[in-house]
């Protein structure tokens, strides 16, 4: 019996140091096989830089656009539609006439909604409805701006306003900012590579930001669109800026 004891408590021993062996071995090949990986882990990163541009052009505005408005109210929703069509109709009718082209006149706003009547006996009450009807014209000829307001209000239009000097496509200046602003960042490429010693690789991202400073030309009450219409010292075009920033970034070795 005490030969039986014996045998087992050496053979649980030889168990346990087997399973310290075993467990202090696979740590040593984790830390190992970490310290490894974090050696390398510099040399297989991907080194990158990143360099901006600032580019600007300008463009002079070529065109004008006005918002013309029909408001109509009627006891029917039906009279209230066909009254505000019709009297639309005349106002773009004669804006053609002088010559503006209908790819140039575009249905911006259309509502109609019912109008209540409130009172302290009866609370609201229902009187009829009203709608709204707006276009945008543009007009491509500076000088015919106040014929074209004249010929609307004269037709039925009670609602002029929001008159704006602008850029009619402003892609063509964009795309020159756009360049100017890559070919600056690559020449800061190529300076920050050359005086610190690094070899620029390929481009890897390229991010773009645009900014658009609009000329001060709006009006939005009738009379200061009426005024500035009328008189073609207040009409001047003058620019817009188009400011656009690129950033480069480059594989550098």
């Amino acid at each position: 019996m005490v030969e039986e004891i014996k045998k087992f408590d050496i053979s649980n021993r030889l168990y346990i140091l087997i399973l310290v062996l075993v467990i202090g071995a696979v740590g040593y090949l984790a830390l190992d096989m970490g310290f490894y990986a974090f050696s390398v882990l510099p040399n297989s990163y991907t080194k990158t830089i990143v360099v901006s541009g600032d580019g600007k052009a300008y463009a002079k505005p070529d065109v004008a656009i006005a918002t013309l408005g029909v408001k109509t109210e009627a006891k029917k929703s039906d009279d209230a539609v066909s009254q505000n069509n019709e009297k639309m109709n005349v106002i773009i009718k004669a804006i053609k006439a002088l010559g503006i082209d209908a790819k140039d006149i575009q249905t911006t706003a259309y509502n109609l909604y019912p109008v209540y009547n409130y009172t302290e006996r009866f609370g609201n009450t229902l009187t009829g409805y009203s709608l709204d009807q707006q276009i945008t014209v543009k007009v491509r000829n500076f000088e015919k701006i106040s014929s074209v307001l004249d010929a609307a209000t004269t037709s039925g239009a009670n609602d002029v306003s929001n008159l704006q000097i602008t850029v009619d496509n402003p892609e063509v200046a964009k795309s020159e900012a756009r360049k100017k602003a890559i070919e600056l960042a690559k020449q800061k490429a190529i300076e920050m590579a050359k005086n610190s010693g690094l070899k620029l690789g390929k481009v890897v991202d390229v991010q773009e930001s645009n900014y658009y400073y609009p000329s001060p030309m709006s009006y939005n009450s009738v009379a200061d669109v009426r005024q500035a219409s009328s008189s073609k010292a207040d009409i001047q075009a003058g620019q817009e800026e188009f400011s656009i920033t690129v950033s480069l970034t480059y594989q550098v070795k």
